[in-house]
């Protein structure tokens, strides 16, 4: 039996009209150069719109922008690494600063230290040391010297050679107890040395302390001249264990015994 084709718009092309249509596009595309692309199918559809996700799109920059994005970011950091090296080396340098100041002032603290101890010590020292009641000079008539000049047959001190108006001082440090006349000696000064003798500076012509008052080694505390009972100008310097007449001891030997070249 005969079957005839069905006809009609609905009517599915042969095997050999497909062919024919694909060769056909296949030398279309040969022809003009250009690959068309074939409809993908409904999973692989286009993807939705910015507008219909509410996501940002993102845009791809070209490799010099970022290149140079980079290089920025680069010299920001080489920037502020540099800037926190150079606030590192001023602490530091500060800190540094500090410290010798410290040590300097330290340092002078002990030098002041130093000084003012060393200065304490000489004046110790000098408050403690005896000198000459007048520089420079000599014994020029000496202890127990025998004579009629003098009421005791001999002589109680020392005389040491001076002009009037020649300075004297205190052999040592002590107090004065009596400073005017007397009589024989003239106008003279009787001091109580701090261990606990006493010397006596006779013919004064003038006489420049107190009863009372403290006096240190070397201080000026009168003037020699030739008041009292004497022959010229000199001083009568004595030492005694009391500031009595009487009690009077070799004035050389305990002036060489307290340091003093006599």
């Amino acid at each position: 039996m005969a079957f005839t084709r069905a006809t009609g718009k609905h009517r599915r092309p042969s095997r050999i009209q497909r062919r024919t249509a694909r060769a056909a596009g296949v030398a279309a595309l040969a022809t003009t150069g250009v690959i068309g692309t074939v409809a993908a199918p409904a999973a692989f559809a286009a993807e939705p719109s910015a507008e219909q996700t509410g996501l940002t799109p993102v845009v791809t920059m070209g490799d010099t922008v970022a290149q140079q994005i980079d290089a920025q970011a680069v010299a920001q950091q080489q920037a502020a690494e540099e800037a926190a090296a150079k606030q590192k080396a001023e602490e530091a340098a500060r800190k540094r600063a500090a410290e010798v100041a410290q040590k300097a002032k330290e340092e002078a603290e002990k030098a002041r230290e130093v000084k003012e101890r060393a200065a304490r010590e000489a004046e110790r020292k000098r408050l403690n040391s005896f000198v000459p009641p007048i520089s420079g000079s000599y014994v020029s008539t000496g202890y127990k010297a025998s004579s009629g000049l003098w009421s005791s047959g001999s002589h109680t001190g020392v005389d040491f050679h001076a002009a009037t108006g020649t300075s004297v001082h205190a052999v040592g440090m002590g107090e004065v107890v009596e400073a005017g006349w007397g009589g024989s000696y003239g106008n003279n000064i009787v001091i109580k040395m701090d261990d606990g003798t006493y010397t006596q500076y006779g013919h004064l012509s003038s006489i420049g302390v107190s009863v009372g008052q403290k006096v240190t080694p070397g201080q000026q505390i009168g003037l020699s001249g030739a008041t009292g009972n004497v022959t010229g100008p000199h001083l009568h310097f004595e030492a005694r264990t009391s500031p009595e007449y009487g009690s009077d001891i070799d004035p050389v030997a305990y002036l060489r015994s307290h340091g003093v070249s006599v």
